[in-house]
Order: structure tokens, then C-alpha cells, then sequence
């Protein structure tokens, strides 16, 4: 986002919590301006659209959460346990996203679009710390892209509340359900 201010970054980390409980399909900018007691030209300040806004929104969401995952993976010795650390770290993250934001961003392809290059990230991301423990001998001998695959795979049904409907689990459960199945599949 454009703006650099306190107030603007302050309102930036608001935006992102109410389209996270809410979603934003519903929302216009009248209702973002009223909802964030703000003027509507502050927000055009921040981004020249509405549709501009939402996605911004989402990139800062991506953004500091990623931040936060990466912290937790930094924060924690070993292949197994960062892998774990990483999946955890997702899932805590997602847990404020409402099954509207869910929906309104597979909707929206703009927003859609930072969703998807953000789950590519993820599964190299994983993809790196499998890689990193079968060279050091933590983990066997796997294809690291394969696994990887089949774990952004498993995060893009998670996400979308596929997993949900089908099995019941929540994200947090299934992400760990996830981390269990790919830590005891790769363990050496």
C-alpha cells in the first residue's frame, strides 16, 4: 500500500481485520470509510479503487503473516520441527480468515491471484526445509518437490474449506493432521 504514516498503517492492520471476520464482496467504499471511521479520501489515499484496496489488503495480510511463520520457523531447531513449526505457523495465521473472506477471495481474481502466488511460495518454502533435512540426514531420502506439491495441495483444500466439509476438522486440526502425516512420511 501507498501509504507510510502511522494512521495509515494503523488503518491498513484495521482494513485487514474486518475483511478477515467479514469478507469483502458486500462492502463498499462508503461502508469501508464508516466502518473504519475514516473519510473515503483517506482510503483513496491508500489505494486508487476499491478493488485496489482489497487487494492490497490481502498482499499486507500475506505479507505480515509470512512474516510471522518465517519467525516461527527461525525460532525452532531441526527439519522435522520446522516443518511442523511452518504448517502450525499457517494455520494460526488462517484462523481469523471468516469462511466469507475465504469465499469473497477465491472470488475476486485479483485477490485470488495473491492467494495462489502466496501458496507457491508456501509449498517452495516446504519444499526448502524438506530439502534442507534429507541433506543433513534428519529426514530420508524423499522427493522434496513431490512432497511439497502434495502439501500446497493439501493447503489450497484447507483453505478453501474443502478439508472442512469433507472430514469435519477445522484448519487448525487439519493442518496438523498434515504436519503429522508428512513428518512421519518423511521421517528417517
Amino acid at each position: 500500500m501507498r501509504g507510510t504514516t502511522q494512521r495509515q498503517s494503523e488503518l491498513v492492520d484495521q482494513l485487514v481485520a474486518l475483511l478477515l471476520a467479514e469478507g469483502f464482496a458486500h462492502l463498499t467504499q462508503d461502508q469501508l470509510a464508516a466502518r473504519l471511521r475514516c473519510s473515503k479520501s483517506t482510503l483513496y489515499a491508500l489505494a486508487g479503487s476499491r478493488e485496489q484496496l482489497v487487494r492490497a489488503a490481502v498482499v499486507h495480510f500475506f505479507r505480515v503473516a509470512t512474516g510471522r511463520v518465517e519467525a516461527q520457523v527461525a525460532a525452532t531447531a531441526g527439519a522435522r520441527a520446522q516443518i511442523a513449526a511452518y504448517l502450525r505457523a499457517v494455520a494460526d495465521e488462517l484462523r481469523p480468515a471468516s469462511e466469507q473472506f475465504m469465499a469473497d477471495l477465491d472470488a475476486f481474481a485479483p485477490a485470488r491471484e495473491v492467494y495462489q502466488r502466496n501458496t507457491v511460495l508456501a509449498a517452495r518454502r516446504v519444499q526448502q526445509l524438506i530439502a534442507s533435512g534429507v541433506a543433513s540426514g534428519e529426514l530420508r531420502d524423499v522427493h522434496a518437490a513431490f512432497v511439497a506439491d502434495v502439501v500446497a495441495s493439501s493447503m489450497v483444500r484447507i483453505q478453501q474449506r474443502r478439508v472442512a466439509s469433507a472430514t469435519g476438522l477445522d484448519d487448525a486440526q487439519a493442518y496438523t493432521e498434515l504436519a503429522a502425516l508428512v513428518l512421519h512420511g518423511i521421517s528417517a
